[in-house]
């Protein structure tokens, strides 16, 4: 299978595109730089110059494939919303390339966009949230509108995605950790996110690629829910500084824009998405990336 990658460069990305060369498909990656060009071609992929602000780059490339995985988005969550309008409009691009032809097309979202029954596990027949809610939420709106045109949408979504470099919202938390000198958790610190390791989130976007339905929603999960309190307890440890309850009116001077998900409890259920894929995560714990990291390099 032709397939173009967006984001193919990028921490998912970077993961994914060697598994897809070594089972046998051609991989069409989207690069807008030099320097990603070339670890493009040396992992075997086809190069597309481009990115997620020019979508006439984004139409070519998917005109050129026979599915495509959409990874790429700006984490810049000072303009977070602005980002989810992008992403929108990006799905919508490439959704109207692939409208009829019975194509795959996988898109990417978060399981904080989910809106569970209050106090369960988000899963994979949850709805999401009104982008007027959950920004986040426009990727999955226009994906069902893209489905209704003819086209596989399969939905991932992600929860802190983690190995010894990244993981997830948990990177800017230990910036801000750095900054402030101190590893700060709400109230208690009984809030959880869900986790899944960076190779197992690569495995089940190849997995999907392969065996998924359309219009059907998978839950990249390991780890249903890791305490705040854990993880800033991890990061304290890493950093050498102490790990600290904070008020909640506090969350937000302390955390910024983080502020509004620290007292979420984003957590999720992969029961279904390891039935209907055969997903088995085998990889590390975030805790255990976080104990193992290289703290001077984050």
């Amino acid at each position: 299978m032709r397939v173009f990658v967006t984001g193919a460069t990028g921490f998912i990305g970077s993961a994914l595109i060697p598994k897809l060369v070594a089972g046998g498909h051609q991989v069409l990656g989207l690069s807008r730089s030099e320097a990603g060009a070339r670890s493009l071609a040396a992992a075997g992929a086809e190069v597309h110059r481009g990115d997620i602000y020019d979508l006439e780059s984004i139409r070519s490339g998917a005109a050129k494939a026979d599915a495509v995985i959409h990874l790429a988005f700006n984490h810049d969550f000072s303009r977070f919303q602005e980002n989810c309008e992008t992403d929108r409009r990006v799905i919508e691009a490439i959704g109207g390339v692939l409208a009829g032809s019975d194509g795959m097309f996988l898109i990417t979202s978060g399981v904080a966009t989910a809106s569970p029954k209050a106090g369960q596990p988000a899963t994979e027949d949850d709805p999401p949230m009104n982008s007027s809610l959950m920004p986040r939420a426009a990727s999955e709106e226009q994906g069902a509108a893209v489905g209704a045109r003819g086209v596989r949408v399969v939905t991932v979504r992600l929860p802190q995605v983690h190995d010894t470099r990244k993981q997830g919202l948990v990177s800017f938390a230990i910036q801000i950790a750095r900054q402030k000198g101190v590893a700060a958790y709400v109230g208690e610190g009984r809030s959880r996110w869900a986790a899944a390791p960076l190779d197992d989130v690569a495995h089940l976007y190849h997995l999907a690629l392969e065996k998924g339905e359309g219009n059907v929603r998978y839950n990249a999960v390991a780890e249903e829910g890791v305490a705040a309190r854990d993880i800033a307890e991890a990061i304290g440890r890493g950093l050498k500084i102490p790990a600290v309850s904070i008020a909640p009116e506090e969350a937000t001077a302390h955390f910024g824009v983080l502020g509004m998900f620290m007292q979420w409890d984003l957590v999720g259920s992969s029961a279904k998405t390891r039935e209907k894929l055969g997903w088995n995560p085998t990889g590390p714990t975030l805790l255990s990336d976080l104990e193992n990291m290289d703290y001077s390099q984050a």
